[in-house]
């Protein structure tokens, strides 16, 4: 349940986007904007459960009432992602949403900046841009003659990340617990869950790790690498989340 300050804050927020609306048919008005019934019938709403809302009563608001609310006041994808949070509500229509093909060019020209290795993952954990230090480190991964370029099949199906991470089963069940952090927010979306269900079914570790029901944030720290022409490698990594597409990941990787 939502505490007096959120729900005092939510009223605010939906009563005064509502009145910046300009309504269908303009005659003489009191009120700014539209008026309740107006945004409830282009909501779907009922007006009683609206003027609830923005007096900042006890109302259970379902997620997708909520997106109806954030489209009929025209919010922009900022706006609307400040409504759910106040509405303590998941976005539906962002967990279902199709996969994002573009690569941001915030993440390109980051990562084509950088000498050391860097790399980015889109929201089902592909890479999605990289530098040539990167490609030169996980050679295998981000060969670009391979089709595959997701990290969790890279590190749990293919052979070679064995050899090339140091404690590849200790850091292969600490990625799985990372990874559950955003399967969270997309558990709704088929390619994700088709993931899942090809890495259950391939991957006996993976299979046992997410049984565990670990869930970790994706952190930093030092990782090692052993290639056979250059042996142990140790860095530091960060990582980042754009705010022009935090459903992306920025991976930094700092010899040490």
């Amino acid at each position: 349940m939502l505490d007096v300050e959120q729900r005092r804050l939510l009223g605010e927020f939906v009563r005064t986007h509502r009145e910046k609306l300009m309504p269908e048919r303009i005659g003489r008005r009191r009120t700014p904007g539209l008026r309740r019934e107006e945004l409830a019938d282009r909501a779907g709403i009922s007006p009683t459960w609206c003027a609830w809302i923005e007096q900042g009563r006890q109302v259970q608001a379902s997620p997708h009432a909520l997106a109806r609310l954030a489209r009929a006041l025209e919010l922009t994808r900022a706006e609307r992602a400040y409504l759910f949070e106040l509405a303590a509500r998941r976005d539906p229509d962002e967990e279902e949403g199709d996969a994002i093909e573009d690569v941001p060019a915030s993440l390109v020209a980051a990562v084509s900046m950088v000498q050391h290795p860097a790399y980015a993952l889109d929201r089902n954990w592909n890479a999605c841009c990289w530098n040539s230090a990167a490609a030169s480190l996980f050679a295998d991964w981000l060969d670009e003659r391979s089709e595959e370029k997701n990290l969790m099949c890279y590190v749990f199906l293919d052979p070679r990340a064995r050899e090339l991470i140091v404690d590849w089963e200790l850091r292969a069940l600490r990625l799985l617990a990372e990874f559950r952090a955003d399967f969270s927010h997309m558990m709704r979306d088929p390619a994700m869950r088709a993931l899942v269900e090809l890495l259950q079914r391939e991957s006996p570790l993976f299979a046992a790790g997410w049984q565990e029901q670990m869930v970790l944030e994706r952190q930093g720290g030092e990782r090692m690498f052993t290639l056979p022409d250059r042996g142990q490698l140790r860095f530091r990594q960060f990582n980042y989340r754009p705010c022009d597409r935090p459903d992306c990941k920025l991976v930094f990787l700092v010899p040490q």
